[in-house]
Formats: structure tokens, sequence, C-alpha cells
């Protein structure tokens, strides 16, 4: 259940909520749905569209890709002016789709809060829209293939990951769209391991489209699909950071989380992710969307020191007056890295003048507080000189012209001359930051907008009024620039993957230690053992699966044809791939002078104890795949660190006592048991 505080404006997130709990009460699961795609809010009007554009682009590209390659190939003359002129429409077609998705990504007044509350607009992302797609028949013909298992066995599993695939599509604008988004992307990791080995491909190919172009890319790599997933995590985040109402402590507290840890998931994906399709996942793109998450992290905690310090003391003005400036110093920066040759032809031409209008603002803002605390607060005493100076020496970039620091903080009238510079140079900052607003149509029709800029212009001209002297005969000097300084640095939260525990949905499959896709085994065999004078003849070790550490020779397991580094998988027709070494143990225990029918495997490469031993040294040294029971059973979920650059998850490597690989038959351990 949302609190009161996530509610839409526009009842999404009610809807949303009520969604979820319907789907999951119909179902009888607590699985998390998506939110109704039908469902006519504003959020999702704008996804539609989006969905729409970008599958107009995609048609617009094929023609043009066609008709280029036509042009090419042709040496009619008549030919090539017909392909020309389609090639002209086709061109003017994609730059009016492309400003139509520009003008959709500037829809940022639709992610605001709705409260009465007067707030300077944030800019959230879009989510990349996918395909939908079908891994049905690649995941059975796999399964046959590979596990050597029926794949219609396995129908029920690969549906529910289609439809949590599909559920992930359309998630809801809060908490439980983040959990949804999580959990497929933690099942990405068991989807990899158990189908997706490192010398082939699956042969599906995952297609997603460009959040700010609409430009459609398509891989095979399961890594495109982790990475644009991702993606849409940070853009979440955005949107939930967008629509608290900064006008209370917990709205910011939520505001500042949420774009921080929008900035983490970006921050993230750019480390891990290399070789991008699509431009917004590109270094620079990304590295331009974690600047300007710090820089909207940034904004709240200005918001949130205004909130906190209602007094109008001299320290509390200066720190505001500071604040001020380190948020236009962020958005300064943000600025120029969206001005940059290789991003600025992307980026929403909304966003960079939102981002300009925002700095010049921010750049106002710091000198009429540091205005406020030199004209509106009282003059130093001789007790609190010592430290007001302390203050005054670090506010300024360079330090103003004039009397010394003890005059200028003792002298009402030399606070008064700086002051008023300090006015003079916000009025004119106000006045940049609406002209720069007015060269933008989108952002002239953001009516919060135009009124946070107005009314900050007009209190700055009202106080300049009231400081100014008819009988002042001096030239206003030109004030200093303030030092730039926050007390609450911005955090990049990196995702926590393990907040959200998954299941396994092939855990049937049998532990990823040995039934993964990188893993191959030879047929399983069926061995039929009978209980000879000194028992069955071989030493067990592990769980899930058990294996067979030494086989005696001469034995009943020897003359079988049982070998040393063998898993059992089945005792007597019971499926052992999960069984603890205690229950395979009493299977064997149970079987009478019958004897007993063991299905067992042998992965390729690990034939005898050389093999065995090279095994226990790759699982203890932190190989590539899970390793302690607990790893391998089906609540197994991996944590989040990786260097890899294809969003691999790292392993955990810890060990079970029962875990250890083979030594020789002659030096049985403790952990081992002769049968």
């Amino acid at each position: 259940m949302m609190p009161p505080e996530e509610e839409s404006p526009d009842g999404e997130g009610d809807r949303d909520s009520a969604l979820v709990l319907l789907q999951g009460l119909k179902s009888g699961s607590t699985r998390k749905q998506g939110c109704d795609p039908f469902a006519q809010t504003q959020r999702s009007k704008l996804q539609h569209r989006r969905a729409r554009i970008n599958q107009q682009i995609n048609k617009e590209m094929r023609m043009r890709a066609g008709a280029e390659n036509l042009f090419r190939a042709t040496s009619n003359h008549k030919v090539k002016e017909t392909v020309a002129l389609e090639l002209s429409y086709v061109n003017s077609n994609l730059q009016l789709l492309k400003e139509e998705l520009e003008e959709l990504n500037s829809s940022m007044d639709v992610y605001q809060n709705d409260s009465e509350s007067i707030s300077v607009p944030m800019i959230p992302l879009g989510l990349k829209e996918t395909k939908e797609l079908d891994l049905l028949a690649p995941l059975k013909d796999f399964i046959s293939e590979h596990y050597g298992e029926e794949g219609i066995l396995f129908e029920k599993e690969i549906k529910e990951f289609m439809e949590l695939r599909q559920a992930m599509r359309t998630p809801s604008r809060n908490e439980a769209g983040l959990e949804l988004l999580m959990e497929y992307y933690n099942q990405l990791y068991f989807l990899d391991s158990r189908f997706f080995p490192p010398t082939k491909t699956l042969g599906v190919y995952f297609h997603w489209y460009d959040s700010l172009t609409g430009v459609p890319s398509h891989q095979r790599a399961l890594a495109f699909e982790k990475g644009s997933v991702l993606f849409n995590i940070g853009a979440l985040h955005t949107q939930i950071g967008a629509r608290q109402d900064r006008a209370s402590l917990p709205g910011l507290n939520q505001a500042i989380d949420a774009f921080q840890k929008a900035a983490g998931a970006f921050n993230y994906l750019k480390e891990n992710f290399s070789n991008a399709p699509s431009l917004d996942m590109s270094v620079a793109s990304l590295n331009m969307l974690v600047r300007l998450m710090v820089a909207q992290v940034q904004e709240c905690v200005f918001e949130k020191m205004t909130l906190l310090r209602a007094q109008h003391d001299f320290f509390t003005q200066l720190q505001l007056a500071q604040e001020a400036a380190r948020v236009e110093d962020v958005y300064s920066l943000v600025h120029q890295t969206m001005t940059q040759a290789h991003v600025k032809d992307y980026v929403p031409f909304s966003w960079t003048t939102m981002v300009h209008v925002k700095s010049e603002h921010f750049k106002a803002l710091s000198h009429y507080f540091a205005a406020i605390a030199l004209c509106d607060c009282p003059v130093a005493s001789d007790a609190e000189l010592p430290e007001q100076e302390k203050a005054f020496i670090q506010f300024h970039v360079t330090m103003p012209e004039g009397p010394s620091l003890r005059v200028l903080l003792q002298d009402p009238e030399e606070r008064r001359k700086l002051g008023k510079a300090h006015l003079k140079k916000a009025i004119m900052k106000h006045e940049e930051a609406m002209r720069i607003h007015g060269l933008c149509k989108i952002l002239r029709k953001m009516d919060i907008l135009q009124e946070v800029l107005s009314f900050a212009h007009k209190r700055s001209l009202s106080k300049y009024s009231e400081i100014d002297h008819e009988e002042d005969f001096f030239e206003t000097g030109d004030a200093p620039d303030i030092h730039p300084k926050t007390h609450q640095k911005p955090e990049i939260k990196s995702p926590n993957f393990s907040q959200v525990k998954v299941t396994d949905l092939f855990h049937r499959l049998g532990p990823l230690s040995v039934f993964s896709a990188k893993n191959k085994w030879y047929p399983v065999r069926r061995v039929h053992l009978m209980r000879g004078e000194n028992g069955f003849g071989f030493t067990l070790r592990g769980d899930s699966p058990v294996l067979i550490a030494g086989v005696i020779p001469g034995g009943c397991a020897s003359e079988a044809g049982l070998k040393e580094g063998d898993y059992i998988i089945s005792v007597n027709g019971k499926d052992c791939k999960w069984s603890k070494h205690a229950e395979v143990v009493q299977l064997l225990k149970s079987t009478g002078e019958e004897g007993v029918e063991i299905g067992v495997i042998t992965l390729q490469g690990s034939e005898g104890p050389k093999a065995a031993d090279k095994k226990a040294a790759a699982m203890s040294s932190g190989s590539g795949v899970l390793k302690s029971n607990k790893e391998n059973s089906r609540k197994s979920v991996m944590n989040s660190k990786s260097a890899s650059t294809l969003l691999v998850w790292s392993k955990k490597s810890k060990r079970s006592k029962k875990s250890t690989y083979g030594i020789p038959f002659t030096t049985v351990g403790d952990n081992e048991v002769m049968y």
C-alpha cells in the first residue's frame, strides 16, 4: 500500500496498487504485476505515445535503409532521382518524429507533484520501451538439447518468466514498480547461468528503443537486456523523485533518496556495461544523467535547508547563499556536459534550457541571500565580531573591494553598499534566467516555472528599492561571487540487488554448480549396484548433488563402472539433484538384497582424480559458478557488485564443509564416508 505522500494526483498510484492486489488475488500468488497498460493516466498516455513514436521511427528507419541500399545499387539515373526524393521524404518524417519525441521527453509537468506549493520542476526520464519476447520455443529446445530433459515439462516456468517480463514493461510509479524491475533483473542472472553458454547464443534478439531518440536497437547478448532494465530502474527513480511534494520535509527526503538512487543506477550502468548499442546508454549520456541527478539532489538539499532554517540570522543567510551557489555550480557543470558535441544532438533542448535557467536562477539566489545577510541582520557586536569575521572571510571567492572586514561588518553603511551590489547582480541573473526561459517554447508553457522565476525577480527588485537611497551618488560596484559550500553532499547510491529476494524459476533443472549452461556432461548412466561384504565400495562427499569422491579398486562400484567425480542424480528413480548428503546415504542404506539403481552423470573434462582436484581448486578460488550449499539453494540471490563489463554478478566464495572435491581415496577425510 502506498503511503499518502506517494499517491498520484491523477489517481495512478491507487489504480496501480489496486490492480496489483486484484491480479495477485486472481492468480493466488504474491508475484508483482505491472500496472494496467490500458489505464488512461497521464503518465500511461505519455508511454503510449512514446511506444507509437518508437514504432514509427523504426518503420521510417527501415524504409530509409532500403532506399539507401537501392540508391547505392542502381545505376539508372531516373531510379536514383526517385529514390533521392523518397529519402528526403523519409528524412523529413524522421525529423518530425524526433521533434515529437523531444516534446514528449520535455513533458516534465506530468511527473510533478500536484500540491498547491510552488516548486521548481525537476527533470524525470521516460522509460525505455521494449518489444514482446517469445522464449517458449528457444528455451524448450535448449532444455531438451543441453539438459536432456523434456522441454514441455518446463512450459510453466518459461511462461512464468515471460509473464514477469511482460509485467516489468509497465511498472507502477512506486516501490512496487521498483521491486518488480529488480525481481526481473535478478531473474536474468539465473536465465544467464541456465541458458546462455559462453560459446553460443540462444538465437533470440532483445529489442529496446532509445529513451531519448526513439531509435530501435537489438542484440542477442543478455547483457543488453540487463542494461536496459537497469536504465529503467534509474528512470523510474527519477519519476518517483519528481512526483514528491517538496514543500514538506518527508517529501524532500524522499526526493533526495530517489534522485541519489537514480544516480547510483546510471553510474552502475556506466561502470559495468560497455559498447552500448543505443545513445541513451553510452558513457557520455550516462555521465550526463549522473550529473543531472546529483544536481537535482543538491537542489533538494537547498530546499530542505530553507525549510529547516527559517530563522533570519546572519549565519543562516550566509549558509543559504553558499548552498545556492553550490546548486548553481553543479547545474553549470551539467549544462557544460549537455552542450558537448557528442551529447547536445540528442538531449532535449528543453532539458538544456531548464538546466541553464536553474544555473542562473540559483546564482541570483546566492547573491540575494548574501544581500539579506548584510542588510537585514543586525550589525555585529564586539563579542560576535570574531565569529562573523571567520565566517565571512571564507564567504566570497575573492574579497570585496573597500574597507577592512572588521569595518565592513560593523559599519551599517558599508554593509548596505555591498548588499546593494549583491542585489544588483541578483537582479541581473534573474533577468538572464527569465530571458533564457523565454527562448524555449516548451518551457514558456510551464506556468509554475514562470511563476517561480517571476516571484524571485520581484523579491530582489523590491529589496533593492528598499535599500536604495536617493542621495546615493556612488557607483554600485561589482559584487564578488559567493564561494559554493554545502552541508549535505549528495551520495550516489548503487542498486541493492540483494534487497529483492528471488527464487530460481528453473531450479528443477538442478543446482547451478553443476547444471548450468557452461557445463557439459555425458549422458546419464544407470548403474545397478549390489552391496558387497565391504559395502558398495565408494566414498561420498558434498551436497546438491552428492559427489562420488573415491572408488575402491575391485569393489562393487568399480566393477559397475562408477568413477571418481561422478555425481549421483537419482537413487531408485528418486531425483537426488537437490538432495543432501544424509538423504542420499539414507536411500542407499535402505536398499535390500535386490540392490540399488543409481543414476550418475560425469562432467566432460572432469574424469579422474586429477580433474576432480582441479574442479575443487576452481570451486574454492571463486571461478564463475555458485559454490556453497546456501548459494545452490532455490532462493539464491547474488550480490550486486561486479567488475565485469557485461553486468555479471560477482559470486560469494563461501564453501560448506561437505562441498570440497576429491582427494585420493586412500586418505579418507572427516567429511567423506565410505559405503
